[in-house]
């Protein structure tokens, strides 16, 4: 069976939710090996497996998240050259990125990014990618040396428990991290206030574009999503622009979400936004441009003011709530 191995990102002592995907992918493909690193790596260890990690690799060196990504490299690369796996997964992440770049170049293999799916094909891998903003999707087989390594889009795989699973089977690394390289460092780390949902685990998601018009027009759109316990996105247009800090920008060059339900106001729809939310299960867009492309995707749609029309829809919502 292919050795499939997961870098598996964690915070507070469990798995980040994109690693809980890459294992409900990597089980698919494999007998899935998880390598958790920094503090509490340990404590992940539980949840990995009931994802369908059959073995962990920890190491809780603190190094691991006060130096960026080299320190993990290194153990990366002498964990590969002696267990030999077929296939390495990232996330499409910060961390991800950084560390998959890195390895590739010092492994000498090769590395795919932004993919939504692999499968296996000939004894080797298939792994699908979207370009032009997801209008076109390119199949790339590999056919560098092992281990392929293939960064994967968030919420490109719905994660799901494994049936049947039980604990993995956990080696706790001790190996000596070497922090005398010159190498980048954590200085501080802050967390961002918020006070409804995470723009990545949101089931509603009300959405704002330059058809607003001004900065502080996001304040109705805050209104509306309070009132459907949503959160609220941007357009690269308006993060560009300054309107709202880079944590709120839905597209490729941003979060990828996938609600139940996702409302665009004021959002012409260009492929840059759409490939970062057409995986939500009902798109209604709000726009006084009748030939937004916007609308060509969306299961709702509204031409119309939408300096007009979400005043009266959060008078509408608060009535039905009797407000």
């Amino acid at each position: 069976m292919a050795g499939v191995w997961v870098y598996a990102e964690t915070a507070d002592g469990g798995p980040k939710p994109i690693t809980l995907e890459l294992l409900t992918k990597a089980r698919a493909l494999g007998e899935p090996t998880a390598i958790a690193l920094g503090p509490g790596a340990s404590k992940a260890a539980p949840a990995l497996g009931e994802y369908g990690a059959k073995k962990v690799y920890a190491h809780q060196d603190p190094a691991f998240i006060e130096l960026l990504a080299s320190p993990a490299v290194d153990l990366l690369a002498r964990l590969i050259e002696k267990e030999q796996p077929d296939l390495v997964l990232f996330g499409m992440t910060y961390e991800g990125r950084d560390v998959a770049a890195r390895l590739s170049a010092r492994l000498g293999t090769a590395l795919i990014a932004n993919a939504t799916d692999v499968t296996k094909k000939d004894g080797g891998w298939a792994v699908v990618s979207p370009v032009f903003g997801g209008s076109l999707l390119v199949t790339t087989v590999p056919r560098a040396k092992p281990p392929t390594l293939v960064l994967i889009r968030p919420k490109a795989v719905t994660a799901g428990p494994a049936a049947g699973a039980g604990a993995p089977q956990v080696e706790t690394l001790s190996d000596p991290v070497d922090s005398s390289k010159p190498a980048a460092r954590v200085l501080r780390r802050e967390k961002e206030k918020a006070s409804g949902p995470r723009l990545e685990d949101a089931k509603v998601i009300v959405s704002g574009g330059r058809g607003l018009g001004a900065p502080e027009n996001f304040k109705m759109l805050d209104e509306l999503a309070a009132e459907l316990d949503a959160a609220v996105g941007a357009s690269r247009a308006v993060v560009d622009a300054g309107w709202k800090p880079y944590a709120f920008q839905i597209g490729q060059t941003g979060k990828t979400v996938k609600p139940s339900v996702y409302i665009a106001l004021g959002i012409s729809g260009a492929m840059q936004h759409t490939v970062g939310m057409k995986g939500a299960r009902t798109i209604i867009a709000i726009n006084k441009d009748p030939e937004a492309p916007i609308f060509k995707m969306a299961d709702l749609g509204v031409v119309g003011d939408v300096h007009k029309i979400v005043p009266q829809l959060i008078q509408e919502v608060r009535s039905r709530k009797g407000k």
